[in-house]
């Protein structure tokens, strides 16, 4: 199937029918991000928030030298939480460095678990160091699904310090919290994570132990090619 022309797509953005505008957004898939983004903007403000959700992601996949402003703008100021929680994920995918005091702050500062859960995936995607104390404080929240995402993240980030932090959760009764512990180790090589991992080897939930069984054995790999 042929792409649309440019004007066509612009044309098809203004149309007063959802579906044509949310098409219209989807054929922007195979377009250089030059031409793409100001074709996006014009549905950032849609009445539709699963249009605008879709707007922002497109945004941190994207990237030009004026996402990270717009990505910023939408996370400091909107007033749908899950448009804020899009825009901290699309910040992830965006990978600009500069996002690191913004999300800080949403982690801190916004009042929504899912921003915050947003802001906390996203540190582990920029893969910067200084989110440590961040991850580490998150690691102690009352939502399960910031603690994985803490524990995900560290691992992202390869903060070898967290390893002692993180090893508490081996006890977890949510098995989906060992796998995020799994996963987080199998990036942090010391000889206490790969205690743990032998230890996860043997967990009673099948795809833990698997994951634990994939993560030795990639460590195993590497070291025998250093």
């Amino acid at each position: 199937m042929a792409a649309l022309p440019l004007q066509e797509i612009s044309a098809q953005l203004e149309s007063s029918n959802l579906r044509d505008r949310m098409v219209a957004l989807a054929s922007l898939r195979d377009v250089p991000a030059e031409d793409a983004v100001p074709l996006i903007k014009k549905v950032l403000d849609d009445d539709s928030l699963q249009l605008r959700s879709m707007a922002i992601f497109a945004l941190g996949i994207k990237q030009t030298d004026e996402c990270y402003a717009i990505l910023v703008r939408i996370l400091q100021t909107d007033p749908d939480y899950g448009i804020r929680a899009d825009a901290a994920g699309a910040l992830g995918y965006l990978g600009d460095i500069r996002a690191f005091e913004s999300l800080a702050r949403a982690f801190y500062e916004d009042t929504d678990w899912l921003v915050r859960f947003s802001a906390a995936v996203a540190l582990g995607n920029l893969k910067d160091p200084r989110a440590h104390d961040i991850l580490i404080q998150a690691l102690d929240s009352n939502e399960m699904v910031l603690q994985e995402a803490a524990i995900s993240a560290l691992g992202e980030i390869g903060d070898l310090t967290a390893v002692d932090s993180i090893l508490k959760f081996a006890q977890s009764d949510d098995w989906l919290v060992r796998q995020r512990l799994v996963e987080a180790l199998g990036n942090l090589p010391t000889p206490k994570s790969i205690s743990a991992l032998k230890y996860l080897e043997k967990d009673s939930h099948p795809n833990v132990a698997e994951a634990a069984r994939i993560c030795l054995k990639r460590i195993e790999e590497k070291d025998q090619q250093t």
